[in-house]
């Protein structure tokens, strides 16, 4: 190849390459929200944590860091109007990752996970009035790791997960008498790391994996229908030649009406976003999270405020929070 040859490929590969790098940051720059970087979590960095909400606050904890021997029951409230932590009484028990946690009205849940030795069953719940933990009935399953829960209509529900095989039962809990129920189980596949979030009367489950393939189904919850079968299929999250929705380890949080699922494993760490319009089941993509893609972290809503904080990539693991402003054009200064 003569020399002028080499300098012609050359300048057209780079040329086809900038043309391709912008035709992506046009993209982007179409993609409508703005990420703000909050108070970093106070805590130990950590990922696959719990977080739950009870009025003007959120409450972190549990996780670990990567050490064999630092699975964490620490607990840290958040303060969003004024934008500080605070160090709250740990969960009892034993450090635990891979929990599930929901609230109903003033008071926390807590439970299951991984302790590094042996999935649990246990259940705790938080009385954020005293700042007080108690013991509740264990779980009605099996012990288990990486399930989803959340609170709707005053019950709580807990459901799929690993116990060493991968499930999708589900289970109500009865705070007045204290007790678990088995309700019929997720429609579709088995799964593991999936997310659970509740938009008005329902609530939704979708995403995560079994035995290393990601699921695509995606449900929609109904209490009203038990005690006959609740769930109803909604749209698969790969419907679209132009959803990239299916992953695992993801986290969601809900704000005016549309869910947000945020992160998350697709054979890689990803920081996409995308949002939910339950009116028509329909996916949007939203502006990536301005900080570093990760799985296993945490979210939550807080006066229709989105929040997402800790998690890991690789042996990194951040105790970094972001606020999500999902109508507002992507500020590069933030």
């Amino acid at each position: 190849m003569t020399e002028h040859r080499i300098f012609l490929f050359t300048f057209l590969t780079t040329c086809i390459l900038g043309l391709l790098a912008c035709d992506g940051d046009e993209e982007d720059d179409d993609l409508l929200g703005n990420w703000v970087e909050r108070s970093d979590f106070e805590g130990f960095r950590r990922s696959s944590a719990v977080s739950f909400a009870i009025g003007e606050f959120a409450y972190v904890g549990t996780g670990f860091n990567g050490d064999e021997d630092e699975y964490y029951r620490d607990f840290w409230r958040y303060d969003v109007n004024q934008n500080f932590w605070q160090r709250m009484d740990s969960l009892p028990g034993v450090g635990r990752s891979a929990a599930v946690a929901f609230s109903i009205g003033g008071t926390g849940y807590v439970g299951l996970g991984f302790d590094g030795d042996d999935e649990l069953r246990d259940f705790y719940r938080y009385d954020a009035s005293s700042n007080a933990w108690a013991r509740i009935a264990d779980f009605g399953g099996t012990a288990r790791r990486n399930a989803v829960a959340f609170g709707l209509n005053g019950k709580g529900y807990v459901g799929t997960g690993d116990d060493g095989n991968t499930l999708k039962d589900f289970w109500e809990y009865d705070p007045g008498s204290n007790t678990w129920s088995q309700i019929p189980s997720l429609g579709g596949s088995k799964r593991e790391n999936a997310v659970a979030f509740v938009l008005g009367d329902f609530a939704y489950v979708g995403t995560g994996s079994d035995n290393g393939s990601l699921e695509l189904d995606f449900w929609q919850f109904d209490p009203t229908l038990l005690p006959d079968f609740p769930w109803v299929a909604m749209t698969d999250l790969d419907e679209e030649d132009d959803y990239a929705v299916i992953r695992e380890n993801a986290t969601a949080f809900t704000m005016n009406g549309r869910a947000y699922i945020v992160s998350g494993l697709r054979g890689s760490v990803t920081n996409s976003v995308w949002e939910y319009n339950p009116s028509n089941d329909f996916w949007t993509e939203k502006t990536p999270i301005e900080a570093a893609p990760r799985r296993d972290a945490v979210a939550f809503t807080v006066n229709e405020r989105g929040f997402i904080t800790t998690g890991r990539s690789g042996s990194s693991y951040f105790d970094d929070i972001w606020e999500f402003e999902p109508n507002e054009e992507e500020d590069e200064d933030d």
